[in-house]
């Protein structure tokens, strides 16, 4: 539930930043204009949000909020620029799509059963990063530090 909240408050915090950017004249330019302004301002404040702030905090800004943080698999270290700009990419372009494919697949209002002995897997995506817990962080490395140590 909190990487929900998390991308909606990525999404609102992205319109709420382009929206005060632009200018108050921008539609008198040409609706062409103000619709490609627009975009370029949202996909530069999202690769900013997405790549350039989960490289430096390893958290986009509602990810922060949220206290949910983006590490590297298997090893729970810092994903890197390439890791972190696939990702963007692949949450850009193909997640806006999946709910159109779930309408178009028969039984898509029912979730698929899953038995005792294939649970679900946990969240991964395209770019071999997981969203985790800050909580969960400082358990495991206070895990590995003791593994080190003992």
């Amino acid at each position: 539930m909190r990487r929900y909240l998390a991308v909606g408050l990525d999404c609102y915090l992205c319109l709420l930043a382009v929206g005060l950017l632009t200018p108050p004249g921008l539609g008198s330019a040409g609706a062409g204009r103000a619709v490609a302004l627009l975009a370029g301002q949202v996909l530069v404040l999202s690769f900013a949000n997405q790549v350039l702030l989960t490289m430096a905090f390893r958290a986009s800004a509602g990810k922060l909020i949220m206290g949910v943080r983006v590490v590297r698999l298997p090893d729970a270290g810092r994903p890197g620029f390439r890791r972190l700009v696939v990702r963007w990419l692949y949450g850009l372009l193909w997640l806006p799509l999946q709910p159109w494919r779930l309408l178009g697949r028969p039984g898509a209002a029912r979730p698929p059963e899953r038995s005792a002995s294939c649970p679900a897997k946990p969240h991964e995506d395209l770019a071999g990063v997981r969203q985790v817990r800050r909580s969960d962080m400082r358990c495991h490395r206070a895990a590995a530090a003791a593994g080190r140590t003992g």
